[in-house]
C-alpha cells in the first residue's frame, strides 16, 4: 500500500501556478467537459444528477472558484479539496447499463482530476507557447502533490510520466465511451449567452451562437487524441491542424496585451496576491457573483457550491 505523506499545497514557485488558472483555459472548456463524461461513472452521474445541461455558463463559471481554490488557496487549499470532494459524496446510481457507479470511485474521481491535469498542458501548448517536455513531467510531479489535498485513495495514480502516458492511451482507446452526457456538452446548438452577457438580444445572440459554437467544437476537437476523434466520428485534416496552429497563435498574440494580473481567473489572481504581499494571508477567498449561483431550489443541495454572496 502506497504510503500519503501529509498533503502540501501549490504554489508560486510551481508551474501549475503560472499556467492554471488562466482565462485560455476557457478555450478547454468543452474538451474538458466532454472527456471526463465520456468515463462510464463520470458521464452517468452528470446526466443523473447535474444541472449542468439548464445552466451550462453559470455551472462552468462557478465550478471555477473551489477548483481553482484547490490549487491557489494556499494553506486553505486542503479545506476547498475537502469541499469539493464532499459535493460528490451522494452523487452515485445505477446507469443504463445496470452498471454502479459511484462520484467517489477512486478511479472516476482521479479521472476528473487528470482531465484537468491534462488540460493545462492543452491549454499551455495550443494557447501559451508551449512546454517543454522538462515541465511536462514537473506539471506531472505538481498534479499528483495537486491531487493529494482531496484525501483520495492514490491507488489509481501513475507513479512516472511514462505510466501516465500509457494510463492515458488506455483510457482514451478502452475505457472510455461514447454517450449522452458527452453528446449533451458538445451540442452547443441551444447555448445561451454567458452570465456577463445576458443584455445581447435574442435575436443578436441567436446569430452569433452559430459560429460561437462551430468555433468551440472545432477548437475541442483539434484537442482530441486520434482515439477520442475516431470514437466520435470526427474528422481532422492537416488544414485543420495547421489552423488550430495558427489560431493558438493569435490567443497567445492577444494575450500579451491583456497585464498578467488580468489574465487571471480571481481565485487564482487571489492567491498571487497573496503571495507578493498586494493582500494579507489570511484575506477572504473570492467566491463566485450571485448571477453564477445554482437555480434557487437547488442551492441547498449538498452537490453544489453555493456560497452566500
Amino acid at each position: 500500500m502506497r504510503s500519503q505523506p501529509k498533503p502540501v499545497p501549490l504554489g508560486p514557485d510551481s508551474l501549475t501556478w503560472k499556467y492554471f488558472g488562466d482565462w485560455r483555459g476557457m478555450l478547454q472548456g468543452v474538451w474538458a467537459g466532454s472527456m471526463q463524461n465520456m468515463h462510464p461513472g463520470l458521464g452517468a452521474g452528470v446526466e443523473q444528477h447535474s444541472t449542468f445541461f439548464d445552466e451550462r455558463w453559470q455551472r462552468l463559471y462557478r465550478s471555477l472558484y473551489p477548483i481553482g481554490g484547490v490549487v491557489f488557496d494556499g494553506d486553505r487549499a486542503e479545506e476547498t479539496a475537502l469541499q469539493v470532494r464532499g459535493y460528490h459524496e451522494g452523487i452515485k446510481g445505477v446507469d443504463a447499463r445496470g452498471r454502479r457507479y459511484h462520484a467517489l470511485d477512486p478511479d472516476t474521481f482521479y479521472w476528473a482530476h487528470a482531465t484537468f491535469f491534462m488540460g493545462t498542458i492543452l491549454t499551455a501548448d495550443h494557447f501559451m507557447g508551449g512546454v517543454t517536455e522538462a515541465q511536462k513531467r514537473q506539471l506531472f510531479l505538481e498534479h499528483i502533490q495537486w491531487y493529494r489535498l482531496y484525501g483520495m485513495s492514490m491507488q489509481p495514480v501513475p507513479e512516472t510520466w511514462e505510466d501516465f502516458q500509457l494510463y492515458w492511451k488506455r483510457m482514451c482507446c478502452e475505457v472510455l465511451e461514447d454517450n449522452k452526457a458527452t453528446r449533451e456538452v458538445l451540442d452547443l446548438s441551444r447555448l445561451g449567452p454567458p452570465p456577463y452577457a445576458s443584455w445581447i438580444p435574442d435575436a443578436l445572440w441567436s446569430v452569433l451562437r452559430i459560429p460561437i459554437a462551430r468555433g468551440f467544437v472545432w477548437l475541442t476537437v483539434g484537442m482530441y487524441d486520434q482515439p477520442v476523434r475516431d470514437l466520435l466520428g470526427y474528422t481532422w485534416t492537416a488544414r485543420d491542424a495547421r489552423l488550430h496552429r495558427l489560431a493558438g497563435k493569435a490567443v497567445k498574440a492577444a494575450f500579451t496585451l491583456v497585464p498578467r494580473r488580468y489574465r487571471m481567473h480571481p481565485r487564482g489572481r487571489a492567491g498571487w496576491d497573496r503571495a507578493l504581499g498586494r493582500s494579507s494571508s489570511d484575506a477572504p477567498l473570492p467566491q463566485t457573483p450571485a448571477r453564477n449561483l445554482p437555480p434557487v431550489s437547488e442551492r441547498n443541495d449538498p452537490k453544489h457550491y453555493s456560497p452566500h454572496v
